[in-house]
């Protein structure tokens, strides 16, 4: 009997190592410390924007944004949800969907979503909306990004007010040397782009950035939480809609949070140091949604 105890404790003991060896994600702070999901709670109860780096097909960045949505509805602060995947000149449809004018599928016929929105994204949208939170398009239309990738900040001065409304006031604050778009620069250098300037490769990410950060700022609840989701890139080393957020308003509070994948979960790469507040580690054997 005694002999079947050990057995069995020796067992037991061996598929707990196993599985805490085997978590497919760690949350890291910025020093690298490995801490619990609920130290992100705490830090944001006095955050007026929290800037959710994800990887676009990451199940696990989706599964814990969806948890940080649901703690923030429960904290009685006013929230707000908004997303990189939506396109500023689709904020009527939202908000027409969200007041039950028409059925989802109409809705994501119309408003031009990625094609993983019904895995990844449609489960957020869907709880904003049956918990009456605002659902908020950030992202400049990608026609617009476009013009600037060919043909830098200037061909903004073309547009038609209307236009102009759907992305950040013109003239855009630029800092070039900012590491995020010399690292940009760098990749472009001998790319498919050619003899195209590639100097204004950078500018179209710095124009949805900066377009990003106006809306979070102009949908901020005055007494709530702005929690906003878009690719890590776009907020990692607190640069990107980090930078233009505190350049449009200082003293705005900003939790950050990066998404990052390794083979080795039990400590953070020293490359991923200090790139946010808080960054999810996940395994990179993890399967994409796509």
């Amino acid at each position: 009997m005694k002999r079947n105890l050990t057995l069995i404790f020796v067992t037991l003991f061996s598929l707990a190592t196993f599985a805490q060896n085997n978590k497919p994600w760690q949350l890291y702070d910025a020093a690298g410390e490995q801490v619990q999901f609920d130290r992100i709670f705490e830090s944001v109860d006095s955050a007026d924007v929290i800037l959710f780096g994800e990887l676009h097909n990451n199940s696990i960045a989706h599964w814990a944004q969806i948890k940080l949505l649901k703690y923030l509805n429960t904290s009685g602060r006013e929230l707000a949800l908004g997303m990189e995947m939506l396109e500023t000149d689709n904020q009527l449809i939202i908000d027409e969907y969200a007041t039950g004018y028409f059925d989802a599928d109409k809705f994501e016929r119309a408003a031009r979503l990625w094609s993983n929105y019904s895995t990844d994204y449609k489960p957020m949208v869907d709880y904003a909306i049956e918990n009456n939170l605002s659902v908020v398009a950030t992202n400049i239309p990608r026609r617009y990004a476009n013009m600037v990738s060919r043909e830098g900040f200037e061909v903004l001065k073309q547009l038609s007010e209307k236009a102009k409304s759907y992305i950040a006031p013109l003239p855009v604050p630029y800092d070039a040397s900012l590491p995020g778009y010399q690292e940009m620069l760098k990749m472009m250098q001998g790319g498919p782009m050619g003899k195209r300037n590639n100097d204004n490769f950078p500018k179209a990410q710095a124009i949805k950035d900066a377009t990003m950060a106006h809306f979070i700022l102009q949908y901020m609840p005055d007494k709530g939480v702005f929690l906003h989701l878009n690719g890590t890139y776009h907020s990692d080393n607190y640069e990107g809609i980090f930078w233009y957020l505190k350049k449009y308003v200082p003293d705005v509070k900003v939790v950050t949070i990066a998404t990052r994948t390794q083979s080795d979960l039990s400590r953070l790469n020293e490359v991923n140091e200090q790139v946010a507040d808080f960054i999810l580690v996940v395994d990179e054997d993890l399967t994409g949604s796509y």
